[in-house]
C-alpha cells in the first residue's frame, strides 16, 4: 500500500513539472488533425473506389 501511494505522490509530482498547451495551441492541433484526417480518408476512399473499379473490370463484375 506505501508503494500505490508513493507511486501517486511522485506521479503528482512529475505532472506538476510538465508545461501545459495552452488553449489557443490545443484548439490549432486539433483542427490539423481534423484536416490531415479528412485528408487521409480521402486519399484512401479514392484510391479504394479506383482499385474497386480496376479490379471489377479485370474480373468481369460491375
Amino acid at each position: 500500500m506505501n508503494k500505490a501511494i508513493s507511486f501517486l505522490k511522485q506521479s503528482v509530482a512529475e505532472l506538476k513539472k510538465s508545461t501545459w498547451l495552452t488553449r489557443k495551441e490545443v484548439v490549432q492541433s486539433t483542427i490539423l488533425v481534423a484536416i490531415v484526417v479528412a485528408l487521409v480518408a480521402a486519399y484512401v476512399s479514392i484510391i479504394d473506389f479506383g482499385l474497386t473499379k480496376v479490379l471489377g473490370l479485370i474480373v468481369g463484375g460491375r
